[in-house]
């Protein structure tokens, strides 16, 4: 109807805002195949597969933290305070980054990746002074953000006090480029008229699906 045309590959590209690459990779993962790779050309980084990994542990981490009695009052207290149901924060998977330096650090170690990786997908960074790596999100309530196959592509988190950055985003990774995405898209696209809303925060965007 509009014109456009193509194969599953440019489909999946378009439909997931995918590079050609990253729409291969995510085909033959679905269909359980196995990539070759060209040893004379591989990217030193951390691929997006691996990210998406780390991010789905990361995210289970965040929300175990949240309902952890003791760790996660800080959090909890704050969705209170916005009003928020246990509904609305189980759906849109919130959770929280305790105030450690090495918490998600240390939990995603005992998974298998390595520091490097961590860094590759935002959730660490190494000190300038120590050398070593600490976690980059500290004491913030956390919204993960996920793409339209339902993959945990970044995370956004809320400081909980008046420390700054009041929010902190993950940066471009492999896995997410910050101008082709929206939080949340992947509930609103269900639901998709001729016009949607667009909202500046993550809260006011949870309060209207609310």
């Amino acid at each position: 109807g509009c014109g456009a045309g193509g194969d599953v590959i440019t489909f999946t590209m378009k439909n997931d805002n995918l590079d050609y690459a990253d729409a291969v990779e995510a085909l033959a993962s679905r269909c359980g195949i196995s990539l070759p790779h060209d040893e004379n050309n591989i990217n030193t980084g951390t691929g997006r597969s691996r990210i998406l990994e780390m991010n789905l542990e990361a995210a289970k981490f965040f929300r175990s933290m949240l309902f952890d009695e003791r760790i996660g009052a800080p959090a909890r207290e704050y969705v209170q305070k916005r009003e928020l149901s246990g509904a609305v924060v189980k759906h849109f998977g919130l959770g929280y980054a305790p105030d450690s330096f090495d918490a998600l650090r240390n939990h995603l170690k005992n998974k298998g990746f390595s520091y490097e990786e961590m860094q590759d997908a935002f959730l660490c960074k190494r000190s300038e002074k120590s050398g070593n790596y600490f976690d980059l999100f500290r004491g913030r309530l956390m919204f993960p953000i996920i793409d339209n196959s339902g993959n945990i592509i970044a995370f956004g988190g809320r400081g909980l006090d008046d420390s700054k950055p009041k929010y902190l985003n993950t940066s471009d990774t492999a896995a997410f480029k910050k101008s082709k995405n929206l939080f949340a898209l992947n509930f609103a696209r269900h639901h998709c008229a001729e016009k949607l809303i667009v909202c500046e925060g993550y809260m006011d965007v949870i309060a209207m699906h609310a």
